[in-house]
C-alpha cells in the first residue's frame, strides 16, 4: 500500500440473509426530519484530482462525507426517517448511545435491512454527553467504506464551555481513510477481501479530517478549544500527536475521565476522545495534527494556524467534564463471569471452528469467507454467547489469541476498564470499544441493564464480516 503525502501521486493498492422483522415503511412518520442515505460525490483527495463518488447521508442539501452533524441535548431525542437511496438495503447504528434495543440499527438482530426506497423511522432518547457516532450497520465493510457515517454530539445538561479552565469553543474532528486509484475513485473489487481481512484489515491510502486532505484549521494563539475526535476509519488503528499543544485528555467513548496528558493519543476504529488544547504561544505560526500511518514515521494529517489576537492565559489545570450520573457502577462481589476468547487470522490461524451449524477446518471456514472466532465460533449469530439477567453485573475477560489487534465493541452497554496489559486499570476508564493488542488480555465489566439482545463484535469491520460477531441477550 502506498501512502500518500502532499507530494505523492494516488495509486492503488495492489452478511445475513433477509430478516423475518418489518421495516416500518407502512407506518412512516411524516413529521420526521428525513435522513438520507444515497450516492453522492465528495473532494476526498487533494486539490488537483478528480471528486470522488461516495455514498452519503444529508438532512437538506446533498450528502456530505462526513455525514451531518446531530447535536442534541443529554436527555432529548434523536428523531430521523432514514430514507434509503441507495442500491443495497441498508439501516443506521447510533454508535456509543445506550438506547432502546429497538432503535440500535443492528441489522439484522434489532431489526430487518431497509431495502431500497423504503424508509424507517428512528427516534431515542440519547441519554448520556459525549462525542458519538452513527453508521450503517448492514454490509458495513463496504457501506461504511464508501461514506456512510457522521458525527452525533451529545452536549453536557451542565454549563462547561466558557466556565473558568475549561475551553471556550469546540471543535469536531471526524478521522477517516479510504483506498482510492490514482483517479481519486474508491477502489471497489476488495470488499472480500480475505488476505486483509486476516491481516489488519483494508486500509487506506488516504487520510481525511472533516472529509478533506489536509485541512487547515484555525486556532487563536493561548486559545483553549475542546477537541471532539472520531476515528471513523472502516479498519485503521490512528495513533496521533498534538506537539506544542499542551494535549490533555477529557473523555473516552463520551465518558468523562479525569483531565491527563495524552501523548501520543491511539484510537482504534469506532473508539472517540475528548482533548483541551492550548494555542502555542511561542510566536510559531502553526503546529501539525500528525498521524503514524505504520512505519514509524510520523506525517502532518492537518494543520492548526495560529492567528489573531492573543488570547488571555489559562490556568494550567483543565476543568473536568460533569459527570454523566446515569451509568450504574459494576458490583464486583460476586458477578457473573463470562469469557471471550479471538482466535485467527493470518501468521497463527486456528485449526478449526463452528460456522452454519458445523464444525469447519480452516480452508472450508476461507472457503466461506470465516478467518476468525469468538469463543470457538465465526460469525455465530444463531443463539447468543451469554444471557445475563437485568441488572446483573457481568465481568469478562477478553482475551485476544491472535497477532493482531482487534477494537471489541459492546452494543447498547458502556464497560469499566478493570485491568489492560496485566496490570489494572487505576483511572477506571469507561467505554464501548476496546483496543485489545495480540496476545493481549483485558478485563471488563458492566452492569447488563439495558434489556434487549445486543451484538458484540470487532470494529475492524473486515474482521467482523470475517467471523468476529456474535451478540448476547439482556432479559
Amino acid at each position: 500500500m502506498t501512502w500518500l503525502s502532499r507530494r505523492s501521486i494516488l495509486k492503488g493498492a495492489a452478511a445475513f440473509g433477509s430478516a423475518s422483522l418489518l421495516s416500518r415503511h407502512s407506518f412512516a412518520d411524516a413529521s420526521l426530519p428525513v435522513l438520507r442515505a444515497a450516492p453522492a460525490s465528495a473532494q476526498l483527495a487533494p486539490a488537483g484530482y478528480p471528486a470522488t463518488p461516495v455514498w452519503a447521508y444529508s438532512r437538506e442539501a446533498a450528502g456530505t462525507v462526513p455525514g451531518p452533524e446531530i447535536r442534541v441535548l443529554a436527555g432529548e431525542s434523536v428523531r430521523y426517517q432514514l430514507v434509503n437511496d441507495l442500491p443495497q438495503p441498508t439501516a443506521v447504528h447510533w454508535h456509543g448511545i445506550r438506547i432502546e434495543n429497538a432503535m440500535d440499527g443492528a441489522a439484522p438482530l434489532t431489526q430487518a435491512t431497509v431495502p431500497p426506497g423504503d424508509t424507517f423511522d428512528y427516534d431515542f432518547v440519547a441519554p448520556d454527553p459525549g462525542t458519538y457516532w452513527y453508521h450503517s450497520h448492514n454490509r458495513s465493510t463496504e457501506q461504511v467504506a464508501r461514506g456512510l457515517a457522521g458525527p452525533l454530539i451529545v452536549e453536557d445538561r451542565e454549563p462547561w464551555l466558557g466556565e473558568k479552565g475549561a475551553a471556550t469553543r469546540e471543535l469536531v474532528l471526524v478521522l477517516d481513510d479510504w483506498l482510492l486509484d490514482s483517479d481519486a475513485g474508491i477502489i471497489e473489487d476488495r470488499w472480500d477481501d480475505l488476505h486483509a481481512a486476516s491481516h489488519g484489515g483494508r486500509m487506506g491510502n488516504t487520510v481525511t479530517v472533516n472529509g478533506v486532505a489536509y485541512p487547515e484549521l484555525d486556532i487563536q494563539p493561548g486559545e483553549r478549544v475542546r477537541l471532539r475526535i472520531i476515528n471513523m476509519a472502516t479498519d485503521r488503528i490512528i495513533p496521533l500527536s498534538l506537539p506544542h499543544l499542551s494535549a490533555r485528555l477529557i473523555a473516552l467513548d463520551g465518558h468523562p475521565v479525569r483531565p491527563r496528558g495524552v501523548e501520543p493519543l491511539v484510537l482504534g476504529p469506532a473508539q472517540r476522545a475528548d482533548v483541551v488544547i492550548d494555542g502555542r504561544m511561542d510566536g510559531e505560526p502553526s503546529t501539525g495534527l500528525m498521524l503514524d500511518p505504520g512505519n514509524g514515521e510520523w506525517v502532518e494529517i492537518a494543520s492548526f494556524i495560529h492567528s489573531g489576537d492573543t488570547m488571555l492565559a489559562h490556568s494550567p489545570d483543565v476543568r473536568p467534564l460533569p459527570a454523566w450520573g446515569t451509568l450504574a457502577a459494576p458490583d464486583l462481589s460476586d458477578p457473573q463471569r463470562e469469557t471471550l476468547m479471538m482466535e485467527g487470522g493470518a501468521m497463527r490461524g486456528m485449526r478449526e471452528a463452528r460456522f452454519d451449524g458445523k464444525t469447519m477446518g480452516l480452508r472450508e471456514l476461507a472457503a466461506n469467507g470465516m478467518v476468525w472466532a469468538f469463543n470457538g465460533a465465526a460469525n455465530q449469530m444463531d443463539e447468543p454467547m451469554f444471557r445475563a439477567a437485568l441488572g446483573r453485573t457481568v465481568r469478562m475477560e477478553l482475551t485476544n489469541r491472535s497477532m493482531f489487534p482487534h477494537a471489541i465493541h459492546l452494543h447498547g452497554h458502556h464497560f469499566t476498564i478493570l485491568s489492560q496489559r496485566g496490570a489494572a486499570n487505576m483511572e477506571g476508564d469507561v467505554r464501548d470499544t476496546v483496543l485489545i493488542g495480540a496476545d493481549e488480555t483485558v478485563e471488563i465489566a458492566f452492569v447488563a441493564d439495558n434489556p434487549g439482545v445486543w451484538m458484540i463484535h470487532c470494529h475492524m469491520l473486515s474482521h467482523q464480516q470475517s467471523g468476529m460477531m456474535a451478540w448476547f441477550e439482556v432479559a
